[in-house]
């Protein structure tokens, strides 16, 4: 039996001109980091980053029913047991974040945090070499996080016949209205 379908909104606005442009400026700055001539870009998308970051952490406060953190905030339960559906080959569906894209974008906010705010002691000289590697190391692991982030998204759509970039881009999910009690959400 065919699950009933239904599009809804998911991602509100201000979510994805987030989401984008922290793509961007986080790519910028990556981009830019090895080259001396392009230091002035690297910063200024830097900077960028940081404040993306700050108003991500607001609007997890008060923003769309989605983006809120209080929506999908990950538990070690929660996580365990989509990861054992996923082996099961029998996924639970989010209709917003799931746990394991939940973990990923704390995961992504704290090493952006760390980076921005190691990168801003760096370029202030204060804190020496080992504001220098805790830079580095915090925007090599943020880049870490995003390529698993990536991954997740190309599985969870295969997995879920769903376009989850689309998604990003339109802010629109079609939902497929469980017809057992197996989904979450």
């Amino acid at each position: 039996m065919d699950n009933d379908i239904k599009t809804i909104r998911v991602w509100d606005l201000p979510t994805r001109i987030f989401h984008w442009s922290l793509v961007a400026s986080f790519a910028i700055a990556f981009l830019t980091s090895e080259s001396e001539k392009l230091r002035d870009i690297h910063v200024i998308a830097g900077y960028t980053l940081a404040g993306l970051i700050t108003f991500r952490l607001l609007w997890g406060l008060v923003g769309g029913r989605y983006s809120r953190f209080t929506e999908f905030l990950p538990t070690r339960q929660k996580l365990i047991d989509y990861l054992k559906s996923l082996v099961a080959g029998k996924p639970q569906h989010y209709v917003g974040h799931n746990p394991a894209g939940a973990v990923a974008i704390f995961l992504l906010l704290g090493f952006g945090f760390a980076t921005a705010l190691s990168g801003w002691a760096t370029y202030e000289e204060f804190g020496g070499h080992f504001m220098e590697e805790l830079h580095e190391v915090a925007s090599n692991g943020m880049m870490t996080i995003v390529l698993i982030h990536i991954a997740g998204v190309i599985v969870s759509s295969w997995l879920h016949r769903e376009n989850l970039v689309l998604a990003m881009i339109t802010g629109w999910k079609k939902w497929r209205i469980p017809t057992h009690e197996n989904s979450a959400g």
